[in-house]
């Protein structure tokens, strides 16, 4: 993820908790202390992409790597450089033709497996 979504998701769980602690006497405190925690959570699992080449597979991990995916390397018919579009968006995604694993930006390498999925 690039240093600025690091900052953005930083500084948006500092607030929420601020406001947990403010608000918690008007009984919206766990509410917000509980949003924090799950920007934290989503924040570890996707904070970043690792991508191993091998001999033999190209394994994808998020985040801490609990998160994962591998595909064998004689699966796989073609390669190319590729640039995804705004509107298919980061994370895990089904998308026209195949599947996304993105964290930032739009340059990509697109896969082409011989079963045809992508």
């Amino acid at each position: 993820m690039t240093g600025s979504w690091v900052v953005f998701f930083g500084v948006l769980a500092v607030v929420m908790l601020a406001l947990g602690q403010k608000e918690a006497a008007v009984g919206l405190g766990v509410v917000t202390v509980m949003l924090a925690v799950i920007n934290g959570i989503v924040f570890a699992l996707f904070h970043s992409l690792t991508v191993r080449v091998s001999r033999s597979v190209i394994a994808l991990s998020f985040g801490v790597g609990l998160i994962r995916k591998q595909f064998p390397i004689g699966d796989i018919s073609s390669a190319s450089i590729v640039q995804n579009r705004w509107y298919n968006g980061f994370g895990i995604r089904k998308i026209r033709g195949g599947w996304l694993y993105n964290v930032s930006g739009f340059d990509a390498i697109e896969i082409q497996l011989k079963n045809e999925r992508k």
